[in-house]
Order: structure tokens, then sequence, then C-alpha cells
């Protein structure tokens, strides 16, 4: 009994799944035989349709959008091209003029940092030409006095950092 009442609920599930295995075949414009549980595309001439799904004894409905669809999506602007899209146009513009701007700050910071090198380095160089001593503190913390040798490569340095920043 029980192994009867098994076999009539299965029989019953794939009788009642049926529709689920609906298809339409058709052979398309190719020559080629297509599978699809939707209808044949407009295109297909009825000739071309193999087998539709039981119960749909109608003739094949081609898929169309519906009228509001086709009311609701917005018609393409005349002065742009189609398949442009006007708000990622927009933040492409956005994307540049930050890029603009940060590039534009940039050379701002690198112009300033180089006005504060050559006003230090004119600094140290007066201060170098003026012949008073100059002491520093070397590797190990001591005191030592820079001597002619010594001044003559920080004045070099110092001019050739006046040379490349206060232009």
């Amino acid at each position: 009994m029980k192994k009867i009442s098994s076999v009539l609920i299965v029989g019953f599930v794939l009788a009642a799944s049926s529709a689920a295995f609906a298809q339409y075949s058709w052979i398309d414009k190719d020559g080629r035989r297509m599978f699809s549980d939707r209808p044949p595309p407009a295109d297909i001439p009825e000739k071309n349709v193999l087998s539709q799904p039981r119960g749909s004894n109608a003739k094949v409905v081609h898929s169309q959008p519906a009228p509001d669809a086709a009311a609701s999506s917005p018609a393409p602007a005349a002065s742009q091209p189609a398949g442009v899209d006007k708000s990622l146009e927009e933040k492409k513009k956005q994307a540049e003029a930050e890029e603009a701007a940060k590039q534009k700050a940039e050379q701002q910071r690198q112009a300033a940092a180089r006005a504060e090198n050559c006003k230090r380095a004119m600094d140290a160089k007066a201060t170098l030409d003026s012949g008073m001593r100059i002491r520093r503190m070397n590797d190990k913390g001591e005191n030592e006095v820079m001597d002619d040798e010594q001044r003559a490569a920080e004045s070099s340095r110092l001019q050739k950092v006046i040379a490349s920043d206060c232009k």
C-alpha cells in the first residue's frame, strides 16, 4: 500500500510539473534548431515553429514590450547620440574637474615649498658670505667650526638650491 501511494505521489508531482518543462522549439534564420521556454522572436515565421507547450493551442505570441514601458522610458535627446547616459557624462565631467583641482592644488603646494626652500637657501648663503664663524654639530654631538673647505662646499650646495628653486 505504501509503495502504491508513493508511486501515485511521484506521478502526481511529475504531471503537475509538466508545465515547468514547457518549451518552444523553432528553426532560426540560420537554420539552427532553437529551444526556449519563451516564444520565438517576431521575425520567425509560423512555419518554422516546430513545437509549443501543451495547452498553448493559440498562435505563437511574440513577446513585445508593454506600451507602458515604452511610454515611460525617456527618449534619447536629439543632441546626444544614442547610448549616451547623461548622468554618466556629468559624473565624468565632475571627476575630471576634481582631478584638475587636485593637480592645481599640488602645483600650488610645490610652488610654496620651492619658495620656502629658496628663502632659506638665500638666508643661509648670506650667513656664509658674511664671514662669520659657523658652528655645526658632528656625528658625535660635538661642536666644530666650519673651515674654508667646508664653507666652500656648503656655499656651492646652497647656490645649486637657489638656482633650482628661485626661478
